[in-house]
């Protein structure tokens, strides 16, 4: 089950609040909208990552620019409790006990990791498989993160192309002064969208998705240990010390009573 990241929606509806008040408490809203310039910007922006990536990575960077406004809730520290439980079950019942736990967990990876420890892998086996997948996971959030990367490179530039489109627009109708306002105003708009486009959208998205990936990449490495353990049998309150390792001191609370 996935969550809504208030901070994402916050700090873009609040970015573009604050613009637009500052828009309205001067000359008006509609001076500022211009669909000929933000055509331009957005055309030329997509446009340009089209020609960088294949197609269907960039219908993935979609996908993945999901995780910059939805995110899963459990934390390393429950996923160390969860741990925890599954192999004080194993060492109770065995590890065919942990077959009708894969149908418990929402989460894949740790459901793929309890039927292998079922299915009685041995531990390196579990381990080239789990880190293999870790690297295939890291490898999508890190196309995904360096797509709106470019989407925030671009955007700033198509906007100077912009510009220098309104530019070339009024030097050329100079003798008539009716339009030399409508070509500057595209030129400057258009930097405008596109800088709001880069600073205000892709680059903190981009941000966000690399935030999010170290921070499953982190839950996933803890699975990773934690069905080692499972499958060599450790004592849960060894693994619970040594999966420790992962968290703050501050969060460091014994599931254990001394």
């Amino acid at each position: 089950m996935k969550t809504l990241d208030i901070a994402t929606f916050l700090g873009i509806i609040g970015a573009f609040g604050l613009m637009s008040w500052a828009i309205m408490s001067g000359s008006g809203l509609e001076v500022f909208i211009d669909y000929q310039a933000l055509m331009v910007v957005t055309g030329g922006t997509f446009g340009a990552l089209l020609v960088h990536y294949p197609l269907r990575d960039g219908a993935n960077a979609l996908a993945v620019g999901k995780n910059a406004f939805l995110y899963r809730e459990s934390t390393p520290r429950e996923v160390i409790d969860i741990l925890i439980d599954f192999a004080s079950r194993a060492r109770k019942e065995g590890l065919l006990a942990l077959e009708s736990a894969t149908h418990e967990v929402q989460d894949a990876f740790l459901a793929k990791g309890l039927q292998m420890a079922a299915d009685g892998h041995e531990p390196r086996v579990l381990e080239d498989t789990l880190n293999r997948e870790i690297e295939y996971i890291e490898d999508r959030h890190e196309k995904g993160a360096d797509i709106f990367a470019a989407l925030g490179a671009y955007s700033p530039a198509m906007g100077m192309i912009g510009t220098l489109i309104g530019l070339v627009q009024m030097l050329k109708n100079l003798e008539d002064p009716s339009s030399i306002g409508p070509a500057m105003a595209m030129a400057l708009i258009t930097t405008l969208y596109g800088s709001v486009m880069a600073n205000v959208v892709f680059l903190p998205m981009s941000g966000k998705l690399q935030t999010r990936s170290q921070t499953e990449v982190l839950k996933k490495t803890l699975i990773l240990e934690g069905m080692k353990s499972i499958l060599t049998g450790e004592n849960p309150r060894v693994m619970e010390q040594k999966l420790h390792a992962f968290l703050a001191p501050r969060e460091r609370e014994s599931k254990f009573k001394r």
